[in-house]
């Protein structure tokens, strides 16, 4: 069995591709990816924010206020309509077509006197399939003009500023956070580490596994190898063990690289919240998370390699375990339903507890007597998948399919 773990280690090591998916991509190429993506987010919504635009106002109202407000704003155009649109269709017409960004239609009883007037009902036509920000845009311009007519509403009516407050906000609830900074980011981000940890995972042993069965198929070398003074037993635990040190080494090197980058940008950006949130998770927790990750790694591997045992060609295999991607997406996104904890049945499932586990670890709120349903649950269903395998390996017809 060590022999074939040494054989199977030896070609990894040669293999630059396989050591790309178990090493680099934790390492580079994923913070990469993430800060690369939360940059053009960043980027899209700045420059959504500052696009110039340009817009109609529709109304009988001479000197409307807003529009003159809106227009003195530097990236907001106001056009001046030749025939005023008769319909809703020919105002989304307008906007479709790219001749308008937003339109504007005010009521005939716009005005400041609000006592006369009562509420002003302006309809904003937009396409909200575009990132612009008109709402945001128009609600602080009609905020300021609302809170100056509410006012000298109230001042005519003699009304004190006290009455005005209950007035305005009959009922106020006033939210107190209970919980520290460290459950509060863990609860936001604690439940899509498990979704980047598993994949990767899975993509650390994938590679291998497609030849470590597959491929020996195809280069003839099973025969030689079924040969051989070993039985098909240590053979299966051998190429077994291999997939388990691959995955194994993406799972660790996967939770040092998020580790270390979270505090590499802090300290680099002065993040201060980002910090102390990493400060606040203990040695311990990061430990728990990478033991978890191993009978996690154990059941990929005795799953893939079933898989490559039965698949004629690497490219077969290929085929064969490219769906588990999915797979494995789904007790992840079981775990981030709302109302779903750490509790209960939820302990005993598979990839789910574990990745609900690790969000309570990030959060701080671990109940770590689930322990014992976590390592319970997946110690089974890896050994069970293992003992399928040898089962699988020991079946001719597959073996020579």
């Amino acid at each position: 069995m060590w022999q074939i773990l040494k054989k199977e280690l030896l070609e990894i090591t040669r293999d630059r591709k396989t050591l790309f998916f178990m090493i680099a991509l934790p390492i580079l190429i994923f913070p990469l990816l993430i800060g690369g993506v939360i940059y053009l987010g960043a980027s899209a919504a700045s420059d959504a924010k500052a696009k110039s635009l340009d817009f109609a106002v529709i109304t009988n109202v001479a000197n409307v206020e807003l529009a003159d407000k809106l227009a003195a704003v530097d990236n907001l155009n106001l056009i001046e309509l030749t025939q005023t649109p008769s319909s809703d269709e020919e105002i989304a017409q307008l906007i479709k077509s790219g001749e308008l960004d937003f339109v504007l239609k005010i009521p005939d009883n716009y005005g400041d006197d609000l006592l006369n007037s009562g509420q002003i009902l302006i309809t904003l036509y937009l396409n909200a399939a575009q990132l612009n920000f008109v709402q945001e845009r128009l609600d602080e311009i009609t905020k300021e003009i609302s809170e100056r007519n509410q006012k000298a509403a109230f001042e005519i009516l003699g009304v004190s500023p006290e009455v005005q407050t209950g007035l305005l906000e009959p009922i106020k609830i006033e939210r107190e956070n209970v919980a520290d900074q460290r459950e509060t980011i863990g609860a936001t981000i604690g439940g899509m580490i498990p979704y980047f940890l598993f994949i990767l995972c899975l993509q650390g042993a994938m590679i291998p596994a497609g030849d470590i069965g597959a491929g020996e198929k195809e280069r003839g070398t099973l025969e030689t190898l079924l040969l051989s003074p070993i039985s098909r037993t240590q053979i299966v635990l051998g190429k077994f063990l291999t997939l388990c040190v691959a995955g194994v080494t993406s799972a660790l090197v996967t939770v040092l690289s998020i580790a270390i980058w979270s505090l590499v940008v802090s300290q680099g950006f002065q993040i201060e919240k980002v910090a102390e949130f990493m400060s606040s998770i203990d040695l311990i927790d990061f430990l728990l998370v990478f033991f978890m990750l191993v009978p996690i790694v154990a059941i990929f591997s005795a799953s893939l390699l079933s898989l490559s045992i039965y698949a004629r060609s690497y490219k077969e295999a290929q085929g064969y375990m490219s769906p588990l991607i999915f797979v494995v997406l789904v007790p992840v996104m079981i775990a981030l339903m709302p109302g779903i904890e750490l509790k209960g049945v939820y302990a005993w499932i598979p990839l789910t507890n574990v990745a609900l586990a690790i969000k309570e670890l990030v959060k701080g709120t671990m109940d770590y007597f689930q322990l014992l349903a976590i390592f319970g649950s997946s110690v089974l269903l890896a050994g069970a998948l293992l003992y399928f395998c040898v089962y699988w390996f020991n079946r001719e017809k597959v073996l020579f399919r």
